[in-house]
């Protein structure tokens, strides 16, 4: 009888040089399959710009980038071809790469020893505690869970979104493989010390300083600055000071040439230029892990809402184009509208408490404009399950198109401004017509955008989650990965309308033409004497010490 060959030894030459293993077969296919990758990159980044370079091209904008023809393309694309290839891996952060320059502490650290003087109004040293969230709240009315609760200011952004940067899962010290390059300058910070009786070389002596020390880096040199972003807790308008008249407001670090080149994210940005970009403001809600959301929002699913609408706010009396006073008008006169009215000195607005109660027993909450087109209530609100309802896109359409649907109809409601300043809209009539099962639909959107709305606790991480800060840096990136893609396929942004900002932001995916918009009215600019456009934001920048003082209204 014939034996049968223990498993693995073959029993003759011919077996041994006809059959073969399944790995080696694996091993064999793997080869051939990385070894075809490697020939058509080298193919598309090596042969192909080399041949298509003796053809006669239009010269195209370099969009920040070092004038390629001082440089080797063999080596510009050798560098492409190689991270590209290790892309191939299985690295995660492919892609993902964040480089964090290590600046000198006076752009940031020494701002928070010196704590003080970062308000005229307030003494911020407690709230620049436990990583920029501020100290715990106590849940005494049952309104809060028990933990993840902070008295956070409102203008806290910056070093709250630094300290979430160090937990981020794909920093590098490398910066040629980096997405993005993240500035941890506390912009907001600098300018509050300086915006109350400094005359203007004290307010931009550190934006000055900031942009030399950058514009003198090698990472600074790959794309002209393109690739950095920047976060500063403060609207747009206190950096974009128009004049070098003393009186006029803020600094001028966003008008700088090197910062705009540079992705700003702010609490709100401008319509009419392009370098800003609006991210949340900061909620009282900083969850540590992906369970204290889950019971937040399942909390907020099966509240008893009483009220069928509520405003907390101040009136505007200098303001003639306010419909506040109208607003609270109406909250007054409503049997199912409740109004929380906040002014100077002590006030329920100033208890982080009664906000968030009365947010929590309402269907819908009134997000009218502040002082400037923004406020922190319209995130307290959503963050207690209120739908909100709006009266400018400015409010947040146009802003948080990052982290809200563009599809505004899905999680609140529009009423323009004019409607309400001519009386032409009762609040209670519109609201009470949306059909309950409508109302409902639109709550559980609200509460499933809860995430996307918050930023976590910075010294811990969410496990699958992605809160207000992954939000932010992933779509950073994409900006940034967009402008790489143009720069090879030779596209230009020289048809781009800075003045149209706004609505590219509101543009589908593949989209790039715009034109006329139902809120052009909102958005179109006034007319100096001489017929030319001219900035509204310095009217709406002088407002702005207000929010100091009034930090819910």
């Amino acid at each position: 009888m014939r034996r049968r060959p223990l498993p693995g030894i073959l029993s003759n030459q011919m077996e041994k040089s006809t059959i073969k293993t399944p790995n080696s077969r694996i091993f064999f296919l793997a080869s051939l399959s990385a070894f075809f990758w490697l020939l058509l990159l080298y193919f598309h980044f090596i042969i192909l710009p080399q041949s298509t370079t003796t053809t006669t091209t239009p010269p195209r904008k370099n969009f920040g980038f070092p004038d390629v023809k001082n440089q080797n393309p063999i080596q510009i694309h050798q560098k492409n071809l190689t991270f590209i290839t290790s892309s191939l891996e299985t690295d995660p952060c492919v892609g993902r790469y964040i480089y964090v320059h290590d600046l000198p502490s006076r752009f940031n650290q020494d701002m928070l020893r010196d704590c003080k003087s970062l308000s005229l109004w307030t003494n911020m040293c407690k709230f620049v505690t436990n990583a920029g969230l501020g100290p715990p709240l106590e849940n005494v009315d049952g309104v809060f869970s028990d933990t993840g609760w902070y008295a956070t200011n409102q203008f806290a952004v910056d070093v709250i979104f630094a300290n979430r940067m160090k937990q981020y899962e794909c920093l590098t010290n490398d910066s040629s493989i980096a997405a993005a390059v993240f500035v941890p300058f506390y912009a907001g910070f600098d300018i509050a010390r300086y915006l109350w009786g400094y005359n203007i070389s004290m307010r931009d002596a550190a934006s000055i300083d900031l942009v030399d020390w950058l514009v003198k880096r090698p990472e600074w040199s790959v794309m002209n600055g393109r690739d950095h972003f920047l976060v500063a807790g403060r609207i747009t308008w206190d950096f974009r000071r128009l004049s070098e008249e003393e009186t006029d407001w803020g600094n001028k670090l966003l008008f700088l040439p090197a910062a705009k080149n540079m992705s700003m994210l702010v609490v709100e940005s401008s319509p009419w230029n392009a370098n800003d970009f609006g991210i949340p403001y900061p909620t009282y809600f900083h969850p540590a892990k992906d369970a204290d959301v889950f019971v937040w929002q399942e909390r907020m699913r099966r509240l008893e809402r009483q009220w069928l609408f509520s405003f907390a706010g101040a009136p505007r009396p200098d303001n003639p184009k306010s419909i506040r006073g109208q607003i609270i008008e109406q909250c007054r006169s409503s049997k199912v509208g409740k109004l929380l009215e906040c002014d100077f000195g002590e006030s329920k607005c100033h208890s982080p408490s009664s906000i968030m109660q009365m947010f929590q027993g309402s269907l819908f909450c009134l997000q009218p404009q502040g002082d400037s087109y923004t406020r922190r209530s319209a995130f307290d609100s959503m963050l207690a399950g209120c739908i909100p309802v709006f009266f400018h896109p400015g409010s947040a359409y146009t802003q948080y198109t990052w982290h809200l649907p563009k599809d505004y109809t899905k999680y609140s409601v529009f009423i323009p401004e004019d409607d309400i300043r001519k009386r032409n809209v009762s609040i209670e009539e519109r609201l009470s017509q949306i059909p309950e099962e409508q109302v409902r639909i639109m709550r559980e959107e609200v509460i499933s955008l809860i995430p996307r709305l918050v930023y976590a606790d910075p010294r811990s991480k969410l496990e699958t989650l992605k809160d207000a800060f992954d939000v932010s840096v992933q779509a950073v990136i994409d900006k940034v990965t967009n402008l790489r893609k143009d720069i090879i396929e030779g596209r230009t942004d020289e048809n781009l309308i800075e003045e149209n900002s706004w609505k590219y932001a509101l543009l589908d995916e593949g989209q790039r033409e715009v034109g006329p918009h139902e809120w052009d009215p909102f958005f179109s600019k006034p007319k100096d004497g001489n017929g030319e456009s001219s900035d509204s934001s310095a009217e709406v920048a002088k407002n702005s010490w207000k929010n100091e003082q009034r930090t819910q209204s």
